[in-house]
């Protein structure tokens, strides 16, 4: 018996058990896309697949809906692949270890991929229901949404004749997204080159406990960032404990989540190794009384450790002064949407090589000036050290606009189907929306989806019940667009 069986939608959950039960990270969708697209095989569907991964399929209008404008599904297959310390789970070669306690559903020890492979169940299971009433349906499912909107950008919308777009990837139910912000990958690289380290004391510091989290919905929760408070750590260090020499550092795997876990090494004068120990016992009180209620399991230790090569001093310095001028998280809020974030960056990965110390910085913003502005302000600060900056994964925001035939369509159909009001919002994450709005003149579009909680981190849960209402409201808007 499959561990989802018995929960309702039964359709919805058995597709989200087959696509769990295949790795499907960002940057390893081949699987998972020929997976949907043998289920279009087995539908008798028309469908496309292109060399991104993406995966188009088409079913024709039901019975009475033949003269109906196409509307388009969409929800992107890849996800965020995180893990707890101690799981052994090769997450790029095995699926999901999937629990449920009947009101919620979580994978043990790593994120759930509810975002957004609730949505490709979802639309396979309207596929696949020959009961449905709908008008042409056009599904569409991207690949790497999560590391720049890859699949997005590639994707060929030339074939595609629906005007209306629903957009599955929003995770708080009877809340409709209407405008999100822009992005942007920066990729630092601040030179250098180690060399022996012999006579001085070796340590590794490890700063973890933190709580992370997405660096668009949870940017705003004044949780800390591993990466930046070890740079203050050790800029703090060096300016009470002269000559201390960077040996390496590195800290995340995703640059859109807040790094929860930064583990350094340095080198240390021997005559002061002990003021050191000192001196990171009483930082670690200062970061959890600061972090305590955003962070409360915040942990700075330190431990001797090997080091035989360190960069130099002058090269580490030049290192810590760009850790800790480089900003992190909210730079200002919105004035259109209240308490909506409207610009931040994340340095959300770090790691040395051979050449130097490498970073990845996520910038977002509703508006493409303020998002260029965080641009210049990272690329003066590494520059300005000697380092250097590229960009890459760059993405439009998506505007609000006042009128939409469809969003008071979809409004309509939710308050008939719920007895409430929907809320509209405009999120700080990134969604693709923007991007077909783009390619498709015309398009208007909406984002919605079931209550998901804690996504991108090992804590990640999708909220059975609300699924269920979620695909209900689905299908009447379906029903209603004829």
């Amino acid at each position: 018996m499959s561990v989802l069986s018995g929960l309702k939608p039964a359709d919805v959950f058995a597709y989200f058990e087959k696509l769990c039960a295949v790795p499907h990270g960002s940057g390893n969708t081949k699987a998972i896309s020929d997976l949907c697209a043998g289920f279009a095989r087995e539908l008798g569907l028309k469908y496309r697949q292109d060399a991104a991964n993406n995966l188009v399929i088409w079913k024709e209008a039901s019975p009475g809906y033949e003269g109906a404008a196409p509307i388009i599904l969409q929800g992107h297959m890849d996800m965020v692949c995180a893990k707890t310390e101690d799981c052994p789970k090769d997450m790029a070669a095995e699926g999901l270890d999937l629990m449920t306690d009947g009101q919620w559903v979580w994978a043990k020890d790593t994120t759930l991929g509810g975002d957004n492979g609730i949505a490709v169940a979802m639309i396979l299971a309207i596929l696949a229901d020959q009961t449905l009433a709908h008008p042409p349906i056009e599904a569409v499912f991207t690949t790497d949404e999560e590391t720049g909107m890859d699949g997005a950008v590639a994707l060929d919308c030339s074939d595609l004749k629906g005007r209306k777009l629903l957009n599955l990837d929003s995770e708080e139910e009877g809340v409709f997204t209407v405008s999100c912000a822009g992005g942007v990958r920066l990729d630092c690289l601040l030179p250098g080159t180690a060399e022996g380290a012999a006579g001085l004391a070796g340590y590794e510091v490890l700063l973890d406990g933190l709580q992370g989290g997405h660096s668009g919905s949870d940017i705003d929760k004044g949780r800390g960032s591993a990466n930046q408070l070890m740079g203050r750590v050790l800029y703090s260090a060096m300016e009470r404990i002269p000559g201390i020499r960077l040996a390496d550092i590195r800290g995340g795997r995703f640059d859109n989540v807040i790094c929860s876990k930064n583990c350094a090494r340095v080198a240390v004068p021997l005559d002061r190794s002990a003021d050191f120990e000192a001196f990171i016992r009483s930082f670690a009180g200062v970061l959890k009384n600061e972090y305590a209620i955003s962070d409360g399991g915040l942990s700075l230790t330190c431990r001797k450790a090997e080091v035989p090569e360190a960069m130099d001093v002058p090269t580490t310095e030049r290192m810590f002064h760009v850790l800790l001028a480089l900003p992190q998280g909210v730079q200002a809020m919105s004035m259109d949407f209240p308490g909506l974030v409207q610009t931040s960056l994340n340095l959300g990965v770090m790691g040395m090589r051979e050449d130097g110390l490498h970073m990845t910085v996520s910038i977002r913003s509703c508006i493409a000036s303020q998002k260029d502005m965080v641009v210049q302000r990272v690329r003066s600060i590494v520059e300005y050290a000697g380092g250097t900056v590229s960009a890459r994964n760059d993405y439009p925001g998506w505007q609000y606009v006042k009128e939409s035939a469809f969003r008071d369509l979809v409004l309509e159909a939710y308050r008939d189907v719920s007895g409430k009001d929907g809320a509209l919002e405009a999120t700080h994450g990134g969604l693709e929306c923007g991007l077909f709005i783009e390619k498709i003149p015309g398009l208007d579009a909406l984002s919605m989806g079931p209550e998901l909680h804690d996504v991108h981190s090992v804590r990640e849960r999708l909220s059975v019940p609300s699924t269920e209402r979620v695909y209900r409201l689905v299908c009447e808007i379906l029903k209603r667009s004829k």
